[in-house]
């Protein structure tokens, strides 16, 4: 009875130390520090974040003046706001630019293309991307933007020593997305026309309908090889 009593023990002892649940994870302190260090890194850079985006929103003040650069630098271009703090002003107008060349054959012939739908293309490339790119929706839009701001509508001329400047970024772009040249073709010259449409306001403003879509076609540009420097593709 002895022997068997202590065999029995023996095997209680051995179970209970199978069962019992071994110490938790122990992490060294190297590791603590680390994931210390990273989660104040982490935090940080979060606060600095959500700060510079606070600051580009919020009403004119002494701060976001003296680090309007290094605010700019964190927000811009990908996280860009169209809307200020405490006064929303969304955009109300769409703005549709189009392009459309004047190519050179070999043989010496010109020919005229018909109209490219530059915002169109940007368009269908968002529609139906979880993450489009902030850059892809308004690098044509400010570049319009630009100009009309530098150009008299009346006669195309420019009113401020930028408005070369503005002529050359939006030829820019849109040889970026065209080539060098259509169906084989060098192209010769580029031309713009923009359609812009006041958003409809809803049913229940009560608002008079908008006007008309208003459309302005500016002149034919010179393309030269100097336009494509620097330019990818």
């Amino acid at each position: 009875m002895g022997a068997r009593a202590c065999r029995d023990r023996a095997g209680e002892a051995m179970t209970e130390t199978t069962e019992r649940p071994g110490p938790g994870r122990v992490w060294s302190r190297p590791a603590r520090a680390v994931l210390g260090l990273a989660g104040v890194a982490l935090l940080g850079g979060t606060a600095l974040f959500l700060g510079a985006v606070f600051l580009h929103v919020a009403p004119a003040n002494s701060l976001s003046r003296q680090y309007r650069d290094e605010v700019d630098g964190i927000v811009y271009p990908e996280f860009e706001q169209n809307w200020k703090l405490f006064a929303p002003n969304p955009l109300q107008q769409n703005v549709s630019v189009d392009a459309r060349v004047r190519t050179v054959a070999p043989g010496g012939a010109t020919r005229t293309h018909d109209w490219i739908g530059l915002t169109a293309r940007d368009l269908a490339a968002i529609r139906g991307n979880p993450a489009p790119s902030h850059v892809d929706q308004n690098l044509l839009r400010r570049a319009w933007d630009f100009y009309d701001g530098s150009h008299n509508p009346q006669d195309e001329a420019p009113t401020g020593a930028r408005g070369k400047l503005a002529e050359q970024y939006l030829k820019r772009i849109a040889l970026q997305r065209i080539g060098r040249d259509v169906d084989g073709e060098r192209i010769l010259e580029i031309a713009f026309r923009v359609t812009t449409a006041t958003v409809l306001p809803p049913t229940w403003s009560g608002e008079a309908a908008p006007p008309e879509p208003k459309v302005r076609e500016l002149p034919w540009w010179p393309v030269a090889e100097e336009d494509y420097r620097g330019l990818l593709g």
